[in-house]
């Protein structure tokens, strides 16, 4: 006999024997479930799918392909569903111009606070009082120039001072400088007074100038009448000395050390009535220059004439110096250090540079055949200053077939000289030139392999070398000449370096 409890069925004898759930049927004791349709099994599949996994992890996995493929789905449905981007048009106000706009900016605050820089102003009110009558500066501060020309009382009437003051003003300059020797450029400083009636010209009260490098002048009235005082300058004339070595160029090494470029010019004229310049001179020469100097104390310079020339050269020294006869250097010859000057028929060269095709037969360097050459190619840098040879009267100067820019000089004596392949000219055609004196500039035009200059020699219409001229004339100090130009010459050599 079986009996019932919570854990099963027992005998009723005692013994118990435990049924386990496989002996119940099943859904004892609830409901039975309905069955799960396709949908729903679709469904819960679809919600077990991780569509978002982490691409950081698991590179590479079927997980981590199938969230790129749901990344890239979100994308381009984000993308196909962009409305896309317009522009908000607003209301805006019409701009204004012409009158308006000046009306406008003309009652603007900047324009008031400046002064209606436009021109216009705003409409008088009851607060504004009209004058009868504006009244003039007490007086006036202006400044003029003296132009090429021009004389300094035109100068005084131009800026406003009456007749009589100008004549006057003028009187009082001309007592402490020659009025021509005014260099142009000057400028005037004045001051005009004030005026009884505005039919007059304003009286002169003050005027200020530079006279000359060492004076300054000033014109003032006093006690009703101009009165001028002179306030000298003090000026240091000592001369500049400038020295270096040769190396790639004597012009431009020179230039870099500070020299001006016609004192070089000149240095390198007086080189060459001694030598050629350009085959005589070697890059470790050292070269020696000694300029004329004036410096204020107000701090201006002022450089002048070449007054030293010297060369280096190891074991030979070339001193020269400028000496006139009359003591006056600006307008003198050059003179060795012992008081000789040699004159040659041409310079050495009439260009710094090296010879680069002598005369005679050549092979042509663009033509290609074999031709006579009948002058000496100097090369030399673009742009470098070409002199005459000798003094004469420029014959030509122009555009002549394969020599380009061309330049010939007459001599006299049946002498003539051509300077071919120019880049331009510093002479016209009739102009009388002295020895040294720059002709032209250095360049590559006509038929030319580069810059360089082509130099020519004419003896009676037949063409000679250049290279065959050498000194015809030599003249030496003496007597107090000869003590004036000793005592110049250690001068000279005392200045010390710049």
């Amino acid at each position: 006999m079986f009996l019932r409890n919570d854990h099963g069925l027992e005998f009723a004898g005692g013994a118990s024997v435990r049924l386990t759930a496989a002996f119940a049927p099943p859904h004892f004791g609830r409901a039975v479930p309905p069955e799960p349709t396709r949908v729903d099994r679709l469904r819960a599949q679809a919600a077990a799918i991780d569509w978002v996994p982490d691409l950081g992890k698991n590179v590479g996995r079927p997980d981590w392909w199938r969230g790129v493929l749901t990344c890239t789905a979100l994308c381009a449905a984000a993308w196909s569903l962009n409305p896309g981007f317009r522009p908000l048009t607003g209301a805006v106000a019409p701009p204004l111009s012409g009158s308006e706009w000046d009306e406008a900016r003309a009652q603007a605050i900047a324009p008031l606070g400046l002064g209606a820089d436009t021109g216009r102003r705003m409409a008088a009110n009851d607060l504004v009082r009209p004058l009868a009558d504006a009244p003039e500066r007490p007086s006036v501060e202006l400044a003029a120039t003296l132009g090429e020309g021009d004389s300094f009382e035109r100068v005084l009437l131009r800026s406003g001072v009456g007749r009589p003051d100008a004549q006057t003003a003028a009187a009082l300059l001309s007592s402490a400088v020659p009025l021509s020797d005014l260099e142009p450029g000057t400028r005037v400083e004045l001051t005009l007074g004030r005026r009884p009636l505005r039919t007059v010209p304003r009286p002169l009260e003050r005027m200020r100038l530079r006279a000359r490098f060492d004076l300054n002048v000033s014109v003032e009235r006093t006690a009703g009448a101009l009165a001028m005082t002179r306030r000298p300058i003090a000026v240091d004339e000592t001369p500049l000395r400038i020295q270096g070595v040769v190396g790639d160029g004597l012009y431009r090494s020179a230039r870099a050390a500070g020299a001006p470029p016609k004192a070089v010019e000149a240095y390198l004229r007086a080189l060459a009535t001694r030598f050629s310049v350009g085959r005589d001179i070697d890059a470790s020469d050292r070269f020696d220059l000694i300029v004329a100097r004036r410096r204020a104390a107000t701090g201006e310079e002022r450089l002048g004439e070449l007054l030293y020339a010297g060369l280096d050269q190891g074991g030979r020294r070339t001193r020269l110096v400028r000496f006139g006869a009359d003591g006056q250097e600006a307008s003198g010859r050059w003179f060795d250090a012992s008081g000789r000057t040699e004159r040659r028929g041409f310079m050495g060269m009439p260009v710094a540079g090296r010879i680069s095709s002598g005369f005679g037969m050549r092979l042509h360097p663009l033509l290609g055949f074999l031709r006579m050459h009948k002058g000496l190619d100097i090369a030399a840098p673009h742009g470098m200053p070409i002199h005459s040879a000798m003094d004469g009267v420029v014959q030509f100067a122009g555009r002549s077939g394969g020599y380009g820019n061309f330049i010939k000089v007459a001599h006299g004596q049946g002498v003539v000289s051509g300077y071919g392949h120019l880049s331009r000219f510093a002479v016209g055609a009739g102009k009388r030139v002295r020895r040294g004196e720059v002709i032209g500039y250095v360049g590559s035009t006509g038929i030319s392999t580069g810059p360089h200059l082509h130099w020519e020699v004419w003896k009676h219409g037949r063409p000679v070398n250049p290279r065959s001229i050498s000194f015809d004339q030599v003249e030496a100090l003496s007597g107090e000449q000869l003590r004036a130009f000793k005592d110049r010459v250690a001068r000279l050599l005392a200045t010390p370096l710049s």
